[in-house]
């Protein structure tokens, strides 16, 4: 009845989301970028480390969505990869200068997807035009997107969420993410009619390393995922979606 996707920075997370009963694992790397392409080996053991859905990110760097000729050509490559090792999709985002869905650039990603799912991740929210854009994806042959309502946090968002839901009539999944968290994907649920949302459940952990070089003055610490955080959304969800 709904779509519960939890973001993993590291591969012990993506035990814990399986374990934990998410829906689908995002795949990412570099937290503090927003999330960037994870590396070959990490794409490949963390398929091993789980069996429901994994979906990398397909992005070769932080900042903004406006990519070179080179980095489209990264980011087909790492696509193929992604194939390869038995992902079930992969997670994208192209936009032109003036703020549109780069179709030309989009179109080669997802053919270079071929079966796997695609979703077109938060550069949406950095579209000029939501709901041209909307149309631009389904025409993509995008499965979702991943959208806080084109503003800092889903909460914040939720009335354009709800629009877009509305505009998109089941021709395609909006998928409710940024701030997402067990103390209000209710009332985002109730606000938005969504049933796919994305949270990264995260927390973070000092190293466990016994020795400690002191003169560095710094702590090396893990974004892992909380796992009685991710139980607690997967409780609020159930407790709406049977009772609502």
């Amino acid at each position: 009845m709904y779509e519960l996707e939890i973001i993993a920075f590291d591969i012990e997370s993506c035990k814990v989301i399986e374990q934990c009963g998410g829906s689908r694992i995002e795949l990412c790397a570099n937290p503090r970028e927003g999330g960037t392409t994870p590396s070959p080996g990490m794409i490949k053991q963390a398929r091993a480390a789980s069996s429901i859905q994994l979906f990398p990110i397909i992005r070769p760097r932080g900042g903004d969505f406006l990519y070179s000729t080179e980095e489209i050509e990264s980011m087909i490559t790492d696509i193929e990869w992604c194939k390869s090792v038995g992902c079930d999709g992969v997670v994208i985002g192209v936009l032109n200068t003036n703020g549109d869905v780069d179709m030309e650039a989009c179109a080669r990603l997802v053919e270079a997807a071929g079966t796997l799912q695609v979703t077109f991740h938060r550069a949406f929210d950095r579209v000029r035009d939501p709901f041209k854009s909307l149309e631009d994806i389904i025409a993509l042959g995008c499965r979702r997107i991943l959208t806080s309502g084109l503003h800092p946090t889903a909460m914040e968002g939720a009335s354009m969420i709800g629009k877009l839901i509305d505009s998109a009539a089941n021709r395609i999944t909006i998928m409710a993410g940024s701030g997402v968290r067990s103390d209000n994907v209710q009332s985002l649920a109730k606000t938005t009619r969504a049933t796919a949302f994305h949270s990264s459940a995260r927390i973070e952990i000092g190293s466990k390393m016994n020795f400690k070089n002191t003169d560095m003055k710094e702590e090396l610490r893990l974004t892992t995922v909380d796992s009685t955080e991710i139980k607690r959304l997967k409780h609020k969800l159930d407790e709406y979606f049977e009772f609502k």
